[in-house]
């Protein structure tokens, strides 16, 4: 068995809580799709816990913006990379070093066997978003399963689910949570562990255990997030309001 999961943003409980339902399971083989930080308040932690939790981890698109300069960032989203970089330059010591060094060597795409795994997308894979109402674009989803072998993990837009190749969004309520990989190609979302966007604020993760692939929605205490995000000038409110919505 193993755990994907994705879009921690900063958000230290939540990963805790993500990492406490892993292990209860019995899983130690982690994935980890990108955008590690951003957006919430703790990102070297969440960057610390990465490193030691997870067997693999790729470059998303936050992770790449407090590296360099982010890019079609909106102002909310703009103001907290750069605080957040603030917060990764201010370490000093090897640890801080490890953190940089390892933000700078993640790749953006990784494969074994039938597998994809990318932060956004197969064609773009630190940046295309894919959203359920994309099922409606046939050309954009041709292309993308184009470049597909058999079945893709992604996240990005913090949205679960199951694209099929015949252009259906799966939701994980529809699926009653499970989805059986076959021979046909599919998008997997795994969702957000830090920040969820479905209207459930509950964490989402996904294992996979031989040929299914099981959608987990986590609790945490949101408010504790919340609370650190409002007492920092720098980031906005809103990032904190979102959490309680999941949106």
């Amino acid at each position: 068995m193993k755990a994907i999961l994705s879009d921690i943003h900063g958000n230290l409980e939540a990963l805790e809580a993500v990492l406490a339902d892993i292990a209860s399971q019995g899983i130690t083989e982690i994935y980890c799709l990108g955008d590690i930080v951003g957006y919430g308040p703790n990102p070297c932690e969440c960057v610390d816990r990465v490193m030691a939790k997870c067997k693999l981890s790729l470059l998303g698109n936050h992770d790449q913006g407090a590296l360099f300069d982010p890019m079609g960032f909106n102002a909310s989203a703009e103001r907290a990379i750069f605080w957040t970089r603030k917060q990764l330059e201010s370490g000093r010591g090897p640890q801080a070093d490890r953190r940089w060094e390892f933000l700078g060597e993640l790749p953006r795409v990784h494969r074994e066997q039938n597998l994809m795994f990318v932060h956004g997308s197969a064609r773009n894979p630190l940046n295309e978003y894919v959203f359920p109402e994309d099922i409606y674009n046939q050309r954009k989803m041709e292309k993308i399963f184009g470049m597909i072998e058999r079945h893709c993990f992604q996240g990005h837009t913090h949205i679960p689910g199951v694209f099929t190749e015949n252009l259906n969004f799966l939701p994980p309520e529809e699926i009653d949570f499970n989805y059986v990989l076959r021979q046909e190609k599919v998008m997997v979302n795994v969702g957000s562990v830090g920040q969820p966007r479905n209207s459930d604020p509950r964490s989402s993760y996904v294992t996979i255990d031989g040929d299914t692939v099981r959608f987990r929605r986590v609790e945490y205490d949101f408010r504790i997030t919340q609370k650190k995000i409002y007492d920092i000038p720098d980031l906005d409110n809103f990032l904190g309001d979102r959490l309680a919505d999941g949106r």
